[in-house]
């Protein structure tokens, strides 16, 4: 067994690619927030690939924790010198496991504030870049607007030099750049949300014009927020990923990361202090994300929510299982292909048809073992992203909303907390003493959980679609949630 850092690297068999260069030459040029497992999948992947080719030895990533949970993240990574493992699964059951380096440090917020900051406001950091998920980003979720009555944001802005959240530590790093001449940085955002960046110099933009006014509207002109798509399914690590990554090839690895083969990111290229090559290690550098990203969201994000929960309602537990059962593919082929894509607007150099079924493979591969129960956390943040503006376009031109009528409608019948044989469901969900107390009421008052417009908006006051969740709530009580299924292929779309 060997276990993971710099020293034992030459150790490691020969199944297990290692960094070609030397990472005692590297230096940092990116700061990133938010450390998690899809960051280190992807982001910190691309940049370890274009390393590999002998480039971008001064774009090393620092990365930053800002949430307790963080803490332990930094422990086991400091341990290892940054070093980790991304094991990619493939269908057939191959693995590939790839010694990640490009990460040369890992700061814990909570406990070196003043450390973060002045990181970032060197001027060797170029980025900072961001996974702080949907949630991160304080906004509500119908009307948009950042929300200066979060507690910890007030507690910021109140105190701008010693903050904790994302928004005070990158806004008082920006104002000291400003303060030294030093040109910003470029932030950008790698989270799952339509127009990533724009969504991220709003909220940035609004916390800087509420600390000082000159401040915010410097931000708003001088510093560069580019938009861009991401994508790869990478789950939870597990023990038994970590067990697994010992037995077969004897990396002792406090925190590996595992992914499925696909990854895509697509990135609009607006960095003034330069970036690294992204292009050379396949990113697709654009001048307009946007199709992409809807393509993304609308497709495979919300088809995600499709299958979670009347997936788990009738007894699943992960996404393989799911689509490996024919019933389940028909009705996301079916909601890609009749309600998804009519919203799109067309994708350069993407066959739509052939990405549908790609999504298909890639949530049936069984290595994976993505969990239902991840892809049901933190739905409010999720669903009125990625689902309802499909329900909204699709009702203003005409089109069919059956289906998506149909994932809202088992959304709230998730949330009741009780699965068809009775067993409890662990709701995790920012919003989840609220929704479960209005999902109580489903069945004396059946459009309590869409009369939420904190989450839906006008939506309930739609005949349409008010007609077609409660005809899918109504069978899910009655029937069930694959007898559902069968009704809406039966009547190809409708109940």
């Amino acid at each position: 067994m060997t276990r993971l850092n710099n020293h034992n690297l030459g150790n490691l068999t020969a199944d297990v690619a290692t960094p070609s260069y030397d990472r005692s030459a590297l230096t940092p040029g990116i700061v990133h927030i938010g450390v998690g497992g899809f960051h280190r999948a992807h982001q910190a992947m691309y940049l370890d690939a274009l390393m590999n080719l002998g480039e971008a030895l001064d774009w090393g990533i620092v990365g930053v924790g800002v949430m307790p949970g963080d803490k332990r993240m930094q422990q086991a990574l400091e341990a290892q010198d940054y070093l980790y493992t991304l094991v990619v699964k493939h269908p057939d059951g191959q693995y590939e496991p790839r010694v990640i380096g490009s990460m040369v440090d890992y700061l814990f917020a909570p406990e070196n504030t003043e450390a973060v900051i002045e990181q970032m406001a060197d001027p060797a950091i170029r980025i900072v870049s961001l996974t702080v998920t949907e949630g991160g980003y304080n906004f509500h979720p119908v009307s948009g607007e950042f929300d200066l009555d979060n507690p910890q944001v007030r507690a910021d802005l109140a105190n701008p030099t010693q903050p904790s959240t994302s928004f005070g530590l990158v806004v008082e790093a920006l104002a000291r750049r400003r303060a030294q001449g030093i040109a910003p940085f470029t932030v950008m955002s790698c989270d799952n949300i339509q127009g990533n960046g724009d969504v991220a110099k709003r909220m940035f933009g609004a916390y800087a014009q509420a600390r000082d006014a000159e401040l915010g509207a410097w931000l708003k002109t001088e510093v560069a927020f580019p938009n861009a798509m991401v994508d790869r399914i990478t789950p939870v690590t597990s023990p038994n990923d970590i067990n697994e990554l010992a037995q077969r090839f004897g990396v002792d690895d406090a925190w590996p990361v595992v992914c499925e083969p696909f990854t895509q990111w697509v990135l609009e290229d607006h960095f003034p202090l330069g970036r690294p090559a992204f292009e050379k290690v396949g990113v697709q550098v654009v001048e307009d994300v946007e199709p992409y990203e809807l393509m993304k969201l609308r497709l495979l994000n919300a088809s995600h929510q499709a299958l979670t929960y009347f997936g788990y309602l009738a007894g699943y537990r992960y996404a393989h299982e799911v689509c490996q059962d024919p019933l389940f593919v028909d009705f996301l082929l079916g909601y890609m292909r009749e309600e998804g894509t009519p919203t799109l607007a067309p994708v350069p150099g993407v066959d739509l048809e052939a990405y549908r079924l790609t999504l298909i493979e890639r949530f049936a591969n069984p290595q994976i073992k993505d969990t239902l129960a991840r892809l049901c956390a933190e739905s409010s943040d999720r669903i009125p992203k990625w689902l309802v503006p499909v329900i909204r376009q699709q009702l203003a031109q005409g089109g069919d909303i059956v289906r998506s009528a149909a994932v809202v409608a088992s959304w709230a019948r998730y949330a009741e907390g009780v699965d068809e044989q009775g067993e409890p469901i662990e709701i995790v969900d920012r919003l989840k003493a609220p929704l479960m107390a209005i999902a109580a009421e489903n069945r004396q008052r059946p459009t309590a959980f869409i009369e939420n417009r904190q989450l839906f908006g006008d939506l309930a006051d739609n005949t349409r679609f008010v007609e077609a969740y409660l005809s899918a709530l109504n069978s899910l009580h009655e029937r069930g949630a694959r007898a559902t299924l069968e009704g809406l292929a039966s009547s190809k779309g409708t109940l």
